[in-house]
């Protein structure tokens, strides 16, 4: 592959040098020719169509015109002078308006001289002007008959002061374009071309930037879209290919007698359809020699620990141990709690390791581990300490896996010279394109059912006018003899936010809800875990009515008789963290409410997320929203779970697109799994290319 003058520092460039070199590097991380290819353009903006001055309309959001430059002058005091020019063609005129820039504009533009100027109408004294116009002598400009459509690149104010701005930048990869051209290597097959009428590689780079007309930059985009997610996909399922040729796992060859004990003598309620299909997957999945990496996704209260234990019961059965790893001491405890209290009459030891456990237990639990007796083991990154050592583990479950590092998981893999299963799970609901970027080497479970009786929660949306209204309807519910969460976002009063903080809530609280007719819990992150624990232990056993919180409740604290959460200022938390928040009731059989307490000034993306909390109890629909209106790197732990940050594809918008790169990815390790056929020796070579540059196209988990 022919990559070296793609390589060629950028420095080397015409119209670059050292200076404009070393600012790339720092504002945009452009060190090479081909990182510079890649700066592609956020919009393209149509310059062939010249409009008349009295057909200017004013939600046109760029207008191109021409006329003639009449009466320039100055107006204003020293620090406040602006430039104004009227423009004049034979159907009317339009104010040209410059803040900045006035001494070049002052040069550079001649009266009673014909221009071409394109720039965003505004209305101001109830006519339009335009302010800081590009503005071209019409004999100068290229524009019109060569390049229609022009592109427009992100800059900053650095780059702005050495001349790259966005027109800057085009002029720069002009000239690039003219140098590399005949020498961009193509990266996929004749045969993958054809199959997915696919634009030649060189031909979409040079077209995303400059293209002749709308449809030649729709094959583009559509093209290094593809090949983006293609090279995604493609090392994933490479990585599972091989994995279940080469990876031996153990063989669970029965669901024996504590299995069916547990499921026909103490499992609490009926397993939803959805479990049941889970199960299924996991039983064949075990059962197939190789080893099992699952990810099983499922909503808030759908029943995902449940399906964990019967797995670990699976294990158990085969003559294994198994363990479960969650991210704080406080899940690990909650399913310690669970899991002791479902099990609670079988001959079946669980014990609890954080990094609270006193050292005398540790030895137990080492000694237990060691012998074989215990038979599952809860805990936290306690969990992966040298020290801890198996019999025989045949089954590691992660919970809410993304807050764990690629290598801290590995550590439970090691713990066995077979290497156990695994089933990594989510309360974290994930839109498919998403999934398939993060965990395209797992299998994919969905548990996408509540169980039978959860009546879905009730959210209500009040402003500060309205707390009243919330005071009296939780004195209501605590009459009715449940308890009230209270989340807010800030421990402390910010100077730059004004938000109503938890020390402040607290007091109010405390106020409005006096001993000895009610109890307040108070929790945050900045506690000692000792007195954590004693707040969350008072509400779980119903000494305390009320829990005053962070966001240090959003997993791990599970009390059915919890019927409200109230989170203040609800605009300022995220979808993913509403919809967690919310999670925390509807839990036993009585009516749950959430509700958003906001300030009356919303931003439009704030309404949106209320109003989907407001509309629907679908996790999966509310991380589609979230999606979009975040994109893939923001979402809920993402960023440390490895995601690539696109150059060009959007979650968002291209899951079409995904699905068929994906597919042509499968196709080629299915036929080819090592990729040694003649016809693949590009893919191939591209693939070691992504590799030595160290991009993280590839294993996620």
């Amino acid at each position: 592959m022919q990559i070296s003058l793609l390589q060629t520092p950028v420095e080397y460039l015409k119209g670059v040098g050292p200076i404009r070199a070393e600012l790339l590097k720092k504002e945009l991380n452009v060190h090479t020719f081909e990182d510079l290819l890649y700066q592609f353009p956020f919009k393209h903006i149509d310059r062939s169509e010249i409009i008349r001055i009295k057909d200017i309309k004013s939600d046109a959001a760029y207008i191109q015109v021409k006329g003639i430059i009449r009466d320039m002058r100055e107006i204003g005091a020293k620090r406040t002078t602006r430039l104004t020019a009227i423009l004049s063609d034979n159907s009317g005129s339009v104010e040209l308006v410059w803040f900045q820039g006035i001494r070049w504009a002052r040069e550079k533009i001649k009266p009673n001289t014909v221009y071409l100027v394109f720039g965003k109408p505004t209305i101001f004294n109830n006519r339009f002007n335009i302010a800081h116009p590009e503005i071209e002598p019409i004999e100068e400009t290229k524009i019109v008959a060569g390049e229609p459509l022009q592109p427009f690149y992100n800059s900053t104010e650095k780059l702005k002061s050495k001349g790259l701005h966005s027109k800057g930048i085009a002029r720069i990869l002009r000239n690039l374009i003219e140098r590399v051209k005949g020498y961009i290597p193509e990266t996929l097959s004749d045969a993958l071309l054809e199959e997915q009428k696919l634009m030649r590689r060189e031909e979409a780079l040079l077209s995303i930037h400059f293209p002749a007309d709308t449809y030649k930059l729709a094959l583009a985009r559509y093209r290094l879209k593809f090949e983006e997610l293609f090279f995604n996909q493609l090392p994933m399922l490479s990585e599972r290919k091989q994995r279940k040729l080469k990876t031996q796992g153990h063989r669970f060859t029965q669901i024996g007698e504590v299995f069916n004990t547990f499921y026909h003598n103490y499992l609490p309620f009926e397993l939803t359809n959805a479990q049941k299909r889970v199960l299924r997957e996991i039983r064949t999945d075990t059962g197939s020699g190789i080893q099992m990496n699952r990810l099983l996704q499922g909503d808030v209260g759908s029943g995902k620990t449940v399906v964990a234990l019967m797995t670990m019961l699976m294990a158990i059965d085969n003559g294994y141990q198994a363990c479960m790893m969650a991210p704080t001491e406080i899940l690990a405890t909650q399913h310690y709690d669970t899991l002791s209290r479902l099990l609670k009459d079988m001959d079946i030891q669980v014990e609890l390791l954080t990094g609270s456990t006193k050292t005398t237990k540790r030895n137990e639990i080492s000694e237990a581990l060691q012998n074989g007796e215990l038979k599952i083991l809860i805990g936290t990154h306690a969990l992966i300490e040298d020290a801890v050592q198996f019999n025989n583990l045949g089954m590691v479950i992660i919970d809410e896996q993304h807050r764990f590092g690629v290598a801290q998981r590995a550590r439970l893999w090691e713990k066995n010279i077979i290497p156990p299963h695994v089933l990594v799970m989510t309360a974290t609901p994930i839109p498919r394109t998403l999934a398939m970027t993060l965990y395209g080497d797992l299998d994919y479970s969905v548990i996408d059912e509540l169980p039978p009786g959860r009546k879905p929660v009730k959210t209500i949306h009040l402003n500060d006018s309205q707390r009243l209204r919330l005071f009296g309807f939780m004195k209501q519910q605590i009459k009715e003899g449940r308890q009230i969460y209270i989340v807010y976002p800030l421990i402390q009063e910010s100077e730059t936010l004004d938000l109503k903080h938890l020390m402040d809530g607290y007091d109010s609280i405390v106020r409005e809800f006096p001993l000895p007719e009610y109890a307040v819990s108070i929790v945050h992150g900045q506690m000692k875990s000792a007195n954590k624990d004693f707040e969350m232990q008072r509400f779980v056993k119903g000494e305390t009515q009320i829990m005053v919180a962070t966001t240090v409740i959003e997993v791990g604290v599970d009390v059915a008789n919890a019927s409200v959460m109230v989170i203040e200022n609800a605009e300022r938390f995220g979808l993913s963290q509403l919809h967690q928040l919310r999670g925390r009731v509807g839990r036993g059989a009585d009516q749950s409410y959430c509700i958003l307490m906001t300030g009356y000034k919303l931003t439009s993306d704030a309404r949106t997320r209320i109003s989907t909390m407001v509309n629907t109890n679908d996790g999966f629909e509310i991380a589609s929203v979230d999606l979009n209106l975040r994109g893939p790197g923001e979402l809920q732990g993402t960023r440390q779970s490895g995601i690539i940050e696109f150059k060009i594809a959007d979650l968002a918008k291209d899951g079409s697109i995904l699905q068929l790169a994906r597919a042509a990815a499968e196709k080629i390790i299915e036929m080819d799994p090592e990729l040694q056929r003649e016809e693949n020796d590009m893919i191939k070579e591209y693939l070691k290319y992504l590799s030595s540059q160290k991009m993280n196209w590839g294993k996620i988990s």
